[in-house]
Order: C-alpha cells, then structure tokens, then sequence
C-alpha cells in the first residue's frame, strides 16, 4: 500500500512539473549554450523580447523593426537562423521575461550596465546613445537639464525600468519627482496633460517618438546637457540567458564580421542614427562596461 502511495505521489509531482515548464516557443531559457544554439538552429526560428520603443526594436503594421532587430536579424542570418519573431514586453520585464524563457534573446537596444550584467549576459555593444528631453512646448519651466529638473523641484515621467531612473537621481532629482510609466507614449500623455512637468529617454528614442506622433503641443530640447556620469554614454547590445554561452560567443562572432564589413553602420544610418555618431568604439566592450571600467 506504501508502495502504490508513493507511486502516486511520483506521478503527481511530474505531471506538476510537466504544467509548471517554460512557455518559450523555442525551449527553456536555462538550456546550456551548445543546447539552446543548436535547438536554435534545428528550428531556424528564434524568439526575441522587446518594447516597442522606437527606433530601436519596435512592432509597425504587424512587423518587427529598429535598429537593435535589424542588427539581430542580420546576425542570426549568418548564424543559419532566417526567421525571428518577437515578443512583446514592459522593458522592465524583459531580462525577467529572458531568465523564466519567455524568449531566447533581448533586441532592444538595452544600455549595458553593471546591475544588468549580474542578471543577464551581454553581447558585444551594437550601438551608443546620449539622453534627450521633452516639455510641454516653450518650455515653461527652462528646463535644459537633468540638475535643472532636480533645482526646480519640477516632476518627470520616465519608462519603468530604464536606466534614465537612476541618472536623474544621481543629478539631484528625488523619488517624489519621478512618475512611472509603462511605455513612451504613457510618459508623453504624462506631459501633454500636465501630470509630470517632463519627460526623458535616450536621444533617439524620445526624438523620433515625438516626430512620428505628430503632437505639437510638446517639444524636443535641442540644447539639453547631456549629463556627466557613469553609464553616459549608452552602449546598447543583445542580452542573453546566463546560461547560454555558447549561444552568445556564437553571436558575437558573427556580430564582429558584419561590424567590420560596414554592415552594423548601414543599419544603423537605415533607422535614423548616425553611421559614425552612433557607432561604438572599437575599444568598448561588454566585458569592460559589465565590470564598471568602460562604464
């Protein structure tokens, strides 16, 4: 009778464990690297995570774009890999949604900072960014500055997990001044209707949301001051499951091939960065701003 108890109990806790396993279309974010690449490359489909954040990885008429997607695309290309989907994400969720396997890799252009790195693992930087302002237009509060924001006491609304959380801060700026939000356009509904005084994201990013948007009642901040600080400027790169070596070396290798071979810049310049402003040095790697000495 034990017996047959104990048997039951068995069958119960794999039929749990069975329910509980990962929800990735192309097999558990914990595989080993040589495991994942290989699966990868059997299925000729990979799964990224992003955040719809233009133009770095963003979904337009049911089609996956930006920079940080072409660049991936044209990796996995040379890796064997023809097809990649995307999934959809908070940008805070995306290394959670990475490590629980809800996709294979991260292509947003996600800045490489030493906490990042203790949770995910990096490939080699694709591109580099600076920080961009928007305000209602004129600018009633002079706002020229992350220190400006701090001084005058005024309130931002910034995208929950991005890394502008902690550079205001550093400036001065207090937890009280800052209002989350779930995405860029959420930030400027924040500032149209005045419920936060700003609102800031990398260069690119606030800059061409704003133009495609068409709203005329917020402006750019052309002369914004880039602030002095570790982690400015950004290096954006893919980011990997801990365990997935392999799979990343892999990449990277490919990655320095189309770098060389100008490929990384004509994508760069096709999604509105500069070919040469936004390219990253041949000295910065992840390894360096992972460890705080390139940050």
């Amino acid at each position: 009778m034990k017996k047959l108890l104990l048997m039951a109990v068995f069958c119960f806790s794999l039929i749990l464990l069975a329910a509980c396993g990962s929800d990735d279309a192309s097999g558990d974010g914990g595989d080993s690297g040589e495991d994942k690449l290989a699966k990868l490359k059997d299925k000729g489909t990979v799964t990224v995570g992003f955040a719809n954040e233009k133009p770095y990885a963003y979904q337009e008429d049911g089609e996956l774009k930006g920079a940080a997607v072409d660049i991936a695309t044209a990796v996995f290309k040379e890796m064997g890999i023809d097809n990649v989907e995307g999934k959809l994400s908070d940008f805070g969720q995306l290394i959670p949604g990475l490590n629980a396997g809800k996709f294979d890799v991260i292509t947003a252009g996600m800045a490489i900072n030493p906490d990042r790195c203790e949770n995910a693992d990096f490939g080699e930087p694709e591109m580099m960014y600076g920080e961009g302002l928007i305000v209602q237009k004129g600018n009633p509060k002079d706002l020229h500055s992350y220190k400006d924001i701090a001084e005058s006491g005024a309130s931002v609304s910034i995208m929950s997990g991005a890394t502008e959380n902690e550079y205001v801060k550093h400036e001065g700026v207090k937890d009280d001044q800052i209002q989350p939000a779930s995405d860029i356009p959420a930030t400027f509904s924040a500032v149209e209707s005045g419920r936060a005084d700003a609102t800031t994201g990398t260069e690119m990013t606030v800059k061409m949301a704003l133009e495609s948007s068409g709203n005329e009642k917020l402006e750019f901040v052309d002369d914004f001051e880039q602030p002095d600080i570790e982690g400015t400027p950004s290096y954006g790169a893919a980011a990997f499951h801990k365990n997935n070596d392999a799979l990343r070396e892999a990449y990277n290798e490919q990655l320095a091939k189309l770098k060389e071979d100008g490929t990384v810049k004509e994508l760069l310049e096709a999604n509105g960065f500069s070919a040469e402003g936004n390219s990253v040095p041949a000295d910065i790697t992840a390894e360096g701003v992972c460890s705080g000495e390139q940050y």
